[in-house]
């Protein structure tokens, strides 16, 4: 049996692709049994030919969870510290799983690193790679990376949450993987702004290898692999997430690109961008464009200004 917390879209797909491959699966959401179905069914309701397996049962309870093999925590990134500080003494003492994809604005940690102050033990890993919750939930073929420093723990979490047409790799370096599903957020919304205010492909394309290469310098000096980057949880996710109004990040981008406000809902790399800049100060390197992402949405610099300032910068060598 599969514990999965948070029934928000990707928690929910997580839960159906898992029940649909036989596992018993368990999802909670915040405001009990009721709602976490229903908040459950509206996700569904929206993908066309998708129902809530049998083998998926809803609850609000936390010791619902008892007897599950592994627990897949998928609540926003900014979320994960207040809800373990709060809840992780009622969790069991099984591998966590990490779905979020985000920096501790308030810390500047990955969640594996907030998630070891608190898991008490539990063995880390996180989930991440190109995969949109639609798509998954719908059986649509889909690879990403579980990244865990344990190999031993880390192949059998592999083995337990792997379905026909959920396809995990393994990796050990969970920093590397981390840094690339947070940042490639930031470059998504970048895009979208350029393709909001109708600055070209040309342009679009730029921002998207220039900013491929700011995630390898930040997890590289973060004591990553650049080779981690290469791989589901860095390009595949940065190509995936910068090229489709499916993404929340480049849509909220193109919103604001376009001349309008942020969208609702979760927005990973709003959050991020700031905290990306923050770290990268720490550590003495340069990213320019989670810089001017950052001072686009706190609306320090216009998004004109910010473009003129990033092509102003001194010609280098690539």
């Amino acid at each position: 049996m599969i514990g999965v917390i948070g029934a928000g879209a990707f928690g929910t797909a997580l839960a159906v692709v898992e029940a649909q491959a036989g596992r018993d699966v368990v999802l909670w959401g915040r405001n009990g049994e009721e709602m976490a179905e229903a908040e459950a069914a509206r996700t569904v309701a929206r993908l066309p030919g998708v129902k809530l397996p049998a083998k998926l049962r809803c609850t609000g309870r936390l010791t619902d969870l008892a007897g599950v093999a592994a627990v897949l925590l998928a609540v926003p990134s900014q979320q994960t510290g207040a809800f373990l500080r709060a809840h992780a003494m009622d969790l069991p003492h099984v591998p966590l799983v990490l779905c979020a994809k985000g920096i501790d604005a308030e810390g500047l940690r990955l969640q594996t690193e907030i998630s070891g102050e608190l898991a008490q033990g539990r063995v880390l890993a996180a989930l991440t790679g190109p995969g949109f919750a639609g798509e998954i939930a719908r059986g649509l073929p889909t690879a990403l990376t579980l990244a865990c420093t344990d190999e031993v723990e880390g192949r059998a979490l592999q083995e337990m949450l792997s379905t026909p047409r959920l396809r995990l790799y393994l990796s050990r370096d969970a920093v590397g993987a981390q840094i690339g599903g947070a940042l490639k957020n930031v470059v998504a919304i970048a895009c979208g702004l350029v393709s909001g205010a109708k600055l070209g492909a040309s342009a679009q394309a730029a921002l998207m290898t220039r900013g491929f290469a700011e995630m390898t310098r930040l997890a590289v000096a973060m004591g990553a692999e650049a080779a981690t980057l290469a791989g589901l949880s860095g390009l595949g996710d940065l190509s995936l997430t910068c090229n489709s109004a499916q993404s929340r990040n480049f849509s909220a981008g193109f919103a604001l690109g376009a001349g309008s406000v942020l969208p609702g809902g979760t927005v990973e790399g709003v959050a991020t961008a700031r905290a990306a800049c923050r770290l990268a100060a720490r550590l003495g390197i340069e990213m320019p464009i989670a810089a001017a992402v950052a001072d686009v949405l706190d609306g320090t610099r216009s998004l004109a200004e910010a473009t003129e300032d990033l092509l102003a910068r001194p010609l280098k060598s690539e």
